[in-house]
């Protein structure tokens, strides 16, 4: 995946757990996609000062993910919950419709 995108995943899950000064910086960086001059210019530090705060900020989301796994997990269930809609509609064919479709329903309300 590419790194912006998992960066700003695991900030999804993790954000709150970073310093408010690294929250700012990754939220400027990867979600408002501000170069570092422009975030340096905005939070009154320097532009390495930015660098730096938002590398510490990616090692910090990475080691939250890598002890707790909330974002792999996620994604296992999101498999999981495709997988289950897929077997459903398979049965649909050959079994008790109201059944199926009441997997597929109770699948699709936990993946939303």
């Amino acid at each position: 995946m590419e790194k912006n995108i998992e960066i700003s995943l695991l900030f999804d899950f993790y954000g709150q757990l970073l310093k408010e000064q690294q929250q700012e910086a990754v939220t400027l960086y990867y979600n408002d996609d501000l170069s570092l001059s422009e975030i340096a210019q905005q939070m009154g530090i320097t532009r390495q000062g930015v660098r730096d705060c938002i590398k510490r900020a990616e090692a910090r989301l990475y080691g939250f993910e890598e002890k707790l796994g909330l974002y792999k997990r996620f994604g296992e269930v999101e498999a999981g919950l495709r997988r289950i809609e897929e077997l459903a509609e398979s049965l649909r064919d050959g079994c008790d419709r109201d059944k199926a479709d009441r997997i597929i329903a109770e699948a699709k309300l936990l993946h939303e």
